[in-house]
This record gives structure tokens, sequence and C-alpha cells, in this order.
């Protein structure tokens, strides 16, 4: 029974994970059109300062379709393991990028659609391969697992180096370094993650009939949840504003999943029920992801489409076929003169006997 229950609540964790990045995909594709919208009608941009788009009902339900993808998000934490969940949000991208192809008329070439392929098959692979059971049913549990020495380490270690690059690396080094503000909201995102898996079981517990708000945790969960999504709006901003948009989102994914993955199992120890070749699918398909979204993003500029590829072919074939050309007419050329050469070497050998007898004498 419990583990047809635990398929059960995996099955609905999936969906939930799947609708939320579908619906924050969506969401930004909906504000898109409506500031476009705004533009050709001539209101002040909002990049200007100008709060036109507030009157704008397609930039409304881009706001409603992405709070609705973020509550289907912290939903899924309920139910599936943050293993799961919290790299399929790299589907996000991927719906933004297909949907901005047919609606928004920006072109999706050939790497970005080798990248959004990527990372359907990548997270496929980690669906396959994802933990199917969650260890973790009541806030007592949760409390337990939080009061566990290693991951009391581990919080501790994250609280240490957020501060140190906030207050020292930070003022130094965040103008200029990319690194820095991504790593201080993906260390943070961790333990934000672990306060949202927490408020999703005291929430199945309220809707279960049991006195949840009588217990602390829920309210140090919100409070502490409180404080790290606002750390981490306020630094993702800072490195969205100073660097490229295109290395900002897949080295924060990276990083911020990363540390996501590390905290899960340092907390709810799923990996120790995962066989090898789970472990190695859930690593590779991570991996894949990873390879998917940098294509999508590193080379979304480049104008490079299936039909320029039979073009390169034939390019870097006259390249070669020039090169051995070249390399062909120069032996020629040598064989032509090696004649003239032989008989000035020996000429010169001849003379240089000659010299060397003479000296010799």
């Amino acid at each position: 029974m419990s583990q047809t229950r635990g398929r059960y609540d995996f099955c609905i964790g999936l969906v939930l994970a799947m609708s939320s990045s579908i619906f924050i995909g969506g969401s930004f594709i909906l504000k898109k059109k409506g500031l476009l919208r705004l533009a050709r009608k001539g209101s002040m941009r909002a990049g200007q300062g100008g709060h036109a788009y507030l009157k704008e009902w397609l930039w409304w339900a881009g706001l409603l379709s992405m709070g609705a993808g973020e509550v289907a998000n912290f939903a899924a934490y309920a139910f599936a393991p943050a293993t799961l969940v919290t790299p399929l949000g790299a589907l996000s991208v991927l719906v933004s990028a297909i949907l901005s192809s047919f609606f928004l008329n920006e072109k999706l070439n050939l790497h970005g659609k080798i990248g959004c392929l990527l990372s359907v098959l990548g997270s496929t692979v980690m669906v396959i391969h994802a933990p199917q059971e969650e260890e973790v049913e009541s806030l007592n549990e949760m409390s337990q697992k939080l009061g566990d020495p290693g991951f009391v380490v581990f919080a501790t270690l994250v609280v240490i180096v957020s501060l140190i690059l906030i207050f020292v690396v930070g003022p130094r080094h965040g103008q200029t370094n990319i690194l820095v503000y991504i790593t201080i909201c993906s260390v943070i995102g961790a333990l934000s993650v672990s306060c949202v898996k927490g408020l999703g079981i005291a929430i199945k517990e309220l809707f279960a009939g049991k006195p949840v708000l009588e217990h602390p945790l829920s309210w140090i969960l919100l409070l502490s949840l409180t404080v790290c999504v606002s750390m981490q709006i306020n630094y993702l901003n800072r490195a969205l504003d100073i660097f490229n948009t295109s290395l900002v989102t897949p080295i924060y994914y990276v990083i911020f999943t990363t540390s996501v993955l590390t905290c899960s199992a340092i907390l709810f120890k799923e990996w120790q029920h995962m066989a090898a070749d789970d472990i190695i699918g859930t690593f590779s398909g991570f991996l894949t992801i990873i390879v998917g979204i940098f294509l999508l993003h590193a080379f979304k500029d480049v104008n490079f489409t299936l039909a320029n590829l039979p073009v390169s072919l034939r390019k870097d074939g006259a390249a070669v076929n020039g090169t051995l050309l070249s390399t062909h007419d120069g032996f020629h050329h040598d064989e032509e003169s090696s004649p003239c050469l032989s008989d000035m070497q020996t000429t010169e050998s001849l003379s240089a006997r000659r010299n060397g007898s003479l000296s010799a004498f």
C-alpha cells in the first residue's frame, strides 16, 4: 500500500513540475506580447520607467500564468523529491524558447533546436532514474532531518560562505566577476528549496486535519523562506543588471541545481535508496540538460540553420581540396626543382672536397 501511495505521489509531483514549467515558460511570452503591444501604441516603455503595462490584459495574464506556475512548483515539492523537481525547471526555458519562435517571430537556430532536444532527453532520463519514494511524511520527521549533524554543518557552511561573498568578495569583485552574485543566490536557493519542501509537507498535514499552525517549525520555515527568497531575488537581479542574460541563465541553473541536489542528498538522503545505475542515470540526465541549456543560450544570436549546413560543408570541402592541391603543386614543383638542387649540392660537395683536400695538404 505504501509503495502504491509513493508511486501515486511521485506521479502527482511530476505532473505539477511539468505544469509549472509550461505556465512559467508561457508567462514570459504573454508578458512580452503585452509589452510589444504597448510599444506599438507609443506608450512609455517599462525600461524607461513607464507603468502603462499595468493596463494591459496580456501582461496581467502573463503575471497570473507565472503565479500559477510558482504555485504548481511549490506543490510539486510536497509530492516528489527535490532531485526530480528542481532540474525539471529547465523545461520552462525550453517552453519559452519554442513559444517565442511561434508567437514572437524569434528565430530558433540549429543550436537552439539541438539544445531543446537535449533538454527533453535529459529530463526524460532524470524522470526514469529519479528516486520513486519520499522519505519525509510529517513535520516531526522534518524537524529530525533538520537537526541531523550533516545538514547542520552544510547549512552553517552555506551561511558562512554567503556572508563572506556578500560582505567581503561582493563589494570588491561583484561588478566584474559573474560568479559572485550568482553563487550567493544559488547556495541560498538550496536552503529555500528545503524550506519549500517542509512547508509543502505542512500543507499536506493541514489538509489532513492536523494542528500544523501550532507547530513552531511551520513558522520558522515560513520566515526562513521569506528571507532566502528575498536575498535570491536581490542578487539575481544584480547579476542580470550587470551581465548578459544569455550567460547568467545557464550558469545560475547549473550552480543552483547542483546546490539543491547536494542539499537534498544531505537532508533527505534520497541517494541512499538509489541503485548505482539510477545515480549514474540521474547525473547523466542532469549533464545532458546542462549541455542543452548551454547550446540554447550561448549561440542564440548565431544565424545558423540546417539550410546553412551544406554550404558550410562545401566551404570546408573546398578549403580541404585547396590545401591538397597546393600541396600537390608544391610536390611537383619540388620534383622539378630537385635536379637543379642535386646538381648544386653535387657541385658544392665537390668543391668542398677539393678545398678539404687542399687544406689537408
